[in-house]
């Protein structure tokens, strides 16, 4: 699996897109709050775990492997992911049934858990402005959900399938 995190909040840009007949308006807003979305994928078959939790640390990233054990309490997981200062071991209490592996220093890149965050903010972000953190997260919540409940569109997003099918 590759794992990653990736902050959603109350900012929003606005994008371009088709309206007929007359110029639309879109709301825009710059409020600094935010919360956290940890997800993993698994290239190969398309599944995907995900967890919001409102800060980025050692003890939430413990949080998120305990429950990533829980879910695959029958398979022993490798999980691919960056180098942040909260993946290293430490206060970071790893599962008996996972091990991290690092991918190279400022690559995201490699990491095909980064073009989830791109289908979310495209499909469920994308021109709204919130009225509150609750409402934010609402929306996460279910833009993961119906990500983990389409493994077909998860593995053609995290783009390995074209490798899969060589094998």
């Amino acid at each position: 699996m590759f794992q990653d995190e990736a902050r959603f909040g109350r900012i929003n840009e606005p994008k371009s897109c088709w309206v007929k007949g007359e110029r639309p308006a879109v709301p825009s807003q710059i409020v600094r709050e935010y919360t956290y979305a940890y997800a993993a994928v698994c290239p190969f078959d398309g599944t995907m775990d995900s967890l919001v939790l409102p800060v980025v640390n050692s003890a939430a990233m413990t949080v998120y492997l305990e429950e990533i054990s829980k879910r695959h309490s029958d398979k022993f997981i490798l999980m691919f992911l960056d180098g942040a200062g909260w993946h290293r071991e430490g206060e970071l209490k790893i599962p008996a049934n996972i091990r991290l592996a690092p991918i190279p220093a400022y690559s995201p890149e490699l990491n095909p858990c980064e073009h989830i965050w791109d289908e979310l903010r495209e499909k469920w972000f994308h021109n709204i402005a919130f009225d509150s953190m609750g409402a934010v997260e609402d929306r996460l919540v279910d833009g993961l959900v119906a990500l983990e409940n389409d493994k077909p569109l998860v593995q053609s997003t995290t783009g390995f399938s074209w490798i899969i099918s060589c094998i």
